[in-house]
């Protein structure tokens, strides 16, 4: 339809064969969406309001859900379009924007969960030297690195987006856009495209994720050095949120991987799905998580209802 002309519209794709239920399939979407946008809100405003939750841990925490809404503001748009408005088009400035948005927020997603490792490593290898080590400014600095990094060094793959011919068809898998969704579609020399970002993701998600697991490694062996028992449960407990947020990502992420390379004979509906797993499970569960497992937020989150309650 559109293949002689290259500037036109990329069309979206929600899922395939079930377009007659894509308004029955809309309805969980938004609920799974509205919940992350409450869950993820919720926890800044205890953050920013609650003077027991100004500490390093939870500014990074603060970060991590400014992350995740900015995943969900970014794919929300386009995926409710799809579904319940039946709505494809999307201009192709927009297209190339938006999977800006998506790529860069997961590697800086990627990013705070090493932060947040180093935070627990500091908090249990030096507890004495904690607030001397993580003060203000140097987590502002980690904050601002973790967030440069994912946005500088999504540009050389994405830029090239913008200038490349696209004279096959304009119809892409997903209901967003994704960079090795749109690279495919363009009539160009793509070698740059393909390579960068295997490249990049060794060098993100791979060595964040190894990063992570020597963290641990060395956090076990102080914990295993105390000797109370007590001492050491308690000194694990202040681990369980992020482990639990770290498994979490890194499965879907390792999931989503694994489907797009070993199983290009599944059904597009697994692609679908995984996807948007990747994108949904870690924002909807990153709130649930801190909420269960932390006691400081837990006691945020009642005195932040029972205050509106007297209200």
């Amino acid at each position: 339809m559109w293949s002689n002309n290259s500037a036109a519209p990329f069309l979206l794709t929600g899922f395939l064969g079930s377009e007659a239920i894509h308004h029955w399939i809309s309805i969980p979407f938004f609920i799974i969406y509205l919940s992350i946008l409450f869950g993820n809100g919720v926890l800044l405003v205890l953050i920013q309001s609650d003077h027991n939750l100004h500490e390093p841990m939870y500014y990074f925490l603060a970060i991590l859900a400014s992350t995740d809404l900015g995943m969900t503001l970014t794919t929300m748009p386009t995926v409710l379009s799809v579904l319940l408005l039946d709505r494809r088009e999307i201009a192709q400035h927009s297209c190339f924007t938006q999977s800006y948005f998506i790529h860069s927020l997961a590697i800086v997603e990627s990013g705070i969960l090493l932060a947040m490792a180093y935070d627990r490593f500091i908090a249990i290898r030096y507890p004495l030297s904690y607030n001397s080590i993580l003060i203000n400014s140097r987590v502002m600095k980690i904050g601002l690195g973790v967030l440069m990094r994912g946005f500088v060094s999504i540009v050389p793959p994405i830029l090239p987006l913008y200038w490349f011919p696209y004279c096959r068809s304009h119809v892409l898998s997903h209901a967003f856009c994704l960079h090795q969704d749109v690279m495919k579609l363009a009539c160009a020399d793509i070698t740059f495209n393909r390579i960068y970002p295997v490249i990049l993701v060794a060098l993100t998600f791979f060595l964040d994720a190894m990063i992570i697991l020597f963290s641990y490694i060395l956090i076990l062996k102080t914990v295993l050095g105390i000797a109370s028992i007590e001492e050491r449960a308690k000194a694990l407990n202040t681990c369980v949120s992020h482990i639990s947020c770290v498994l979490v990502f890194y499965i879907t992420v390792i999931g989503l991987t694994f489907i797009h390379r070993f199983g290009k004979h599944a059904p597009h509906v697994v692609h679908v799905t995984m996807s948007y797993v990747y994108f949904l499970f870690p924002p909807f569960m990153n709130p649930i998580i801190y909420s269960v497992k932390t006691k400081q937020i837990q006691r945020s989150i009642i005195r932040l209802f029972s205050g509106h309650s007297r209200v």
